[in-house]
């Protein structure tokens, strides 16, 4: 079969399409996946997570290159954004032996105070919400989340700065200082 025919059959949604594609190219992928990660496990799981996206967004290979070019295109960047959550994971990661001094010596946060947060980050705006908690919980810097929310990075960072300003506000009777 050429590749005109296989690219046809793959935008049917043919099972066995979709096989000859991983048959012809899961061994290129898997090694370039470990090879970046250096973990076996991690290389399985983003060379099946590339293969998933390509059959999902296989509408928008436009055929300037050859199939094999746009799905190492792809499987690089589902192993890059991979590659960089799990090093925010690790980051995040605390040794054992310092749990347990972790867990001791500091002191628990007020339970009202924990459900009055909740409700704030819940009452925020969606836009600012969503920048709130992927820059201050999960870390991502404004240049992703404006790549993955189509805005410009000022507009991430203005929006972080009015869902923080409406946070103090919502929670000034924990803490007036905050109050703007």
């Amino acid at each position: 079969m050429d590749e005109t025919e296989l690219v046809a059959r793959l935008r049917a949604g043919e099972p066995e399409a979709q096989r000859t594609l991983y048959d012809a190219h899961v061994d290129k992928v898997y090694r370039l996946a470990h090879r970046m990660t250096g973990d076996d496990e991690l290389a399985r799981d983003f060379t099946q997570d590339a293969f998933i996206r390509v059959f999902e967004k296989i509408d928008q290979f436009r055929g300037d290159a050859s199939i094999g070019t746009w799905l190492y295109a792809v499987a690089t960047r589902v192993i890059l954004n991979g590659m960089r959550k799990v090093k925010r994971f690790r980051r995040r990661e605390v040794a054992l032996d310092d749990v347990g001094v972790m867990a001791s010596s500091g002191r628990r946060a007020d339970p009202d105070l924990k459900t009055k947060l909740h409700g704030a980050i819940d009452a925020l705006p969606e836009k600012y919400r969503m920048v709130f908690v992927m820059h201050d919980i999960e870390g991502y810097t404004h240049e992703e989340i404006a790549g993955a929310l189509g805005v410009q990075p000022g507009t991430s960072k203005a929006q972080l700065s009015r869902a923080r300003a409406r946070l103090r506000q919502s929670l000034a009777a924990f803490a007036p200082e905050w109050a703007v």
